[in-house]
């Protein structure tokens, strides 16, 4: 293909060699003339392991050059990568000058063209800036329409400074959001790469690389505020965490990383609360796990909000809530520290007529903490808990499901409620379907 990249950065650079190594020819676009002269010479503008003999060869080749000229650069092009960078604005949030001017300028030369064009962003962008962003500007400036032989597409980049070569040949995927016709550019373009290829939405696509580099942030300070409390409890935390790290079940796994609720039960409220007191009395601040405890008690409460704001645009002649599911966990009767517990006691707090159901507890049959936790939280579920699922659901103007037993889906589905909340995300698309259908997290 004919490509043209915008930005000789570190992603553009290593991205314009790594195409051109694959018989695409690429013309790379920059403001910096230094940047410019140097690539044309074959010298990288950045210093990345690999990228000096590769860059040598294609250069020689013809395969890539590099112009300060867009309108030089867009002549036979069919497809064009923005490669720009999105710093950030004092106020934290993404400057997107460089993309805006690029998409213009791109539009400038399309404009009284026919020829077909994809233009694939892969700068981090939030999400959103393809649609209300790059799509109008392009517009306006090409007096083009896309899906009429213009499209676009979001391609976020996965690169590593100091690996970012061997990254751009073995990526953990692509991710492409558009277009069916800007997928298949964006796939013809990136046939090489082997490994799964997911098509999304341009939202989502926009929003999977902050995601991805939030949970890499996360995870150094996690570790790092782990360190902090165990050198002081003379505990080697390199010992630990190579220890850690082996566990593909649950901890480095897809474990504990599907949207829904909030987390409870015996184990994870109680040990974080257990390391949050050590680190109190070794004077130490853990603000990250201090945050989890935080942010899931806010979980809570946003669904309890929620549940309050349907009543009431309901017009509060019915305050009847089905809470379908109590444990915290699926197929337990485990009700300890369960978020659904909590969650209950809120809204009967507010005054809400709640009626619980879940297929796994009977509260004659809850023993020893299960039934000394719930009668603390919970002292009249004997009241509210009903043993059939349409019990529970009659008359309810809000269903809240954090259950996926098929039982109260069929149940859900044949009652209808006005409002239903899922917590769970799994019900499936017939309850997704229902006209007041909102999922907890999406």
């Amino acid at each position: 293909m004919n490509v043209t990249l915008f930005g000789l950065g570190y992603v553009g650079s290593v991205t314009a060699t790594c195409l051109a190594s694959r018989g695409h020819r690429v013309v790379g676009v920059d403001t910096d003339a230094v940047k410019v002269a140097a690539l044309n010479a074959g010298v990288p503008p950045v210093l990345e392991a690999g990228l000096d003999d590769l860059l040598l060869r294609v250069v020689a080749s013809g395969a890539l050059r590099a112009t300060e000229s867009v309108r030089d650069a867009l002549v036979d092009s069919d497809v064009s990568l923005i490669c720009v960078g999105t710093p950030s604005a004092p106020n934290g949030s993404t400057d997107l000058r460089q993309v805006r001017r690029v998409v213009r300028e791109i539009g400038r030369v399309l404009a009284g063209s026919a020829r077909p064009h994809t233009l694939v962003v892969r700068s981090t962008v939030p999400p959103g800036t393809v649609e209300d962003v790059v799509v109008p500007l392009l517009e306006e400036a090409s007096g083009r329409r896309v899906g009429e032989g213009l499209q676009v597409a979001m391609c976020p980049e996965f690169l590593r400074e100091g690996t970012s070569v061997a990254d751009f040949f073995d990526p953990p995927f692509l991710v492409v959001g558009g277009s069916p016709e800007a997928a298949a550019a964006v796939r013809e373009l990136f046939g090489f790469v082997e490994g799964p290829t997911h098509e999304v939405e341009l939202r989502s696509a926009e929003s999977l690389k902050y995601a991805c580099n939030a949970f890499h942030a996360l995870k150094v300070s996690f570790t790092n505020e782990l360190s902090r409390l165990y050198r002081l409890l003379d505990v080697d935390s390199r010992e630990v965490m190579e220890v850690f790290v082996g566990d593909r079940q649950l901890n480095i796994s897809p474990a504990y990383l599907r949207p829904g609720f909030a987390f409870g039960g015996s184990c994870l409220p109680k040990d974080l609360r257990s390391l949050l007191h050590l680190a109190r009395m070794n004077c130490v601040d853990l603000p990250v796990l201090q945050g989890a405890l935080v942010s899931n008690e806010m979980v809570v409460r946003d669904v309890a909000e929620r549940v309050l704001d349907a009543v009431e645009s309901g017009g509060e002649h019915n305050r009847r809530v089905a809470l379908l599911g109590l444990s915290f966990k699926h197929n337990t009767d485990d009700l300890r520290e369960s978020p659904n517990v909590a969650l209950a006691e809120m809204m009967l707090g507010k005054g809400l007529d709640v009626r619980i159901h879940d297929p796994h507890v009977n509260a004659s049959l809850l023993t020893g903490a299960n039934l000394r936790y719930v009668q603390e939280r919970l002292p009249h579920l004997q009241k509210v808990l009903h043993e059939d699922a349409a019990d529970a659901l009659r008359g309810a103007h809000v269903a809240v499901v954090s259950t996926a037993d098929p039982t109260v889906i069929a149940t859900v589905l044949a009652a209808a409620p006005p409002v239903v909340i899922d917590l769970d995300g799994r019900l499936g698309r017939p309850v997704e379907s229902l006209a007041g259908y909102q999922g907890v997290g999406w």
